[in-house]
């Protein structure tokens, strides 16, 4: 007998005989009591910043816009600079992009020099990992595992700092 003919049968048998008062009491009896012992408080949630490294990123090319606006290069570019371009867009004023610039530089300090090379030339001078693992003389995967952490790092300097605010 197949498989569809034999269900519908027994479908039929079990609901043609629903379990008896003194079956439902046996696996009432067989079910543990419930702890009296307060349950552990449930874990807080892990935080991972890997969704914000992108805003990191943001801001990062901001600063280095306010950066150039006010007239100084970047921490982040270790080599001197002059200015080398100019744009039409206004900030508002001069004493915000000042202190917007002097905050990030704050948060920028609190990370290691490989750190804030990799920073500098990936997000900031839009090189390759791969460009940066031969300028920097690394391997391609210490770049590549490198990188992640250290905007992770910044971007808990910058939400300490209130520069970068996280929805409740």
């Amino acid at each position: 007998m197949s498989a569809a003919l034999q269900l519908p049968h027994l479908w039929a048998t079990q609901a043609a005989y629903p379990p008896t008062l003194s079956e439902c009491a046996r696996q009432l009896r067989q079910q543990p009591a419930p702890a009296t012992a307060k349950a552990a408080p449930p874990e807080p949630p892990v935080i991972t910043w890997a969704f914000y490294r992108k805003y990191t990123e943001n801001m990062l090319r901001r600063y280095l816009y306010a950066s150039m606006q006010i007239g100084r290069s970047p921490s982040l570019l270790v080599d001197s600079i002059e200015r080398g371009w100019a744009s039409s867009r206004t900030i508002r004023t001069f004493e915000d992009a000042l202190i917007f610039v002097l905050d990030v530089e704050r948060c920028l300090k609190k990370l290691s020099l490989v750190d804030l090379k990799l920073i500098g030339r990936i997000v900031v001078q839009e090189y390759t990992h791969a460009e940066t693992a031969a300028l920097l003389g690394l391997s391609l995967r210490t770049v590549t595992t490198k990188l992640p952490q250290a905007l992770d790092r910044l971007t808990i300097a910058l939400v300490d700092s209130h520069l970068l605010d996280l929805p409740d």
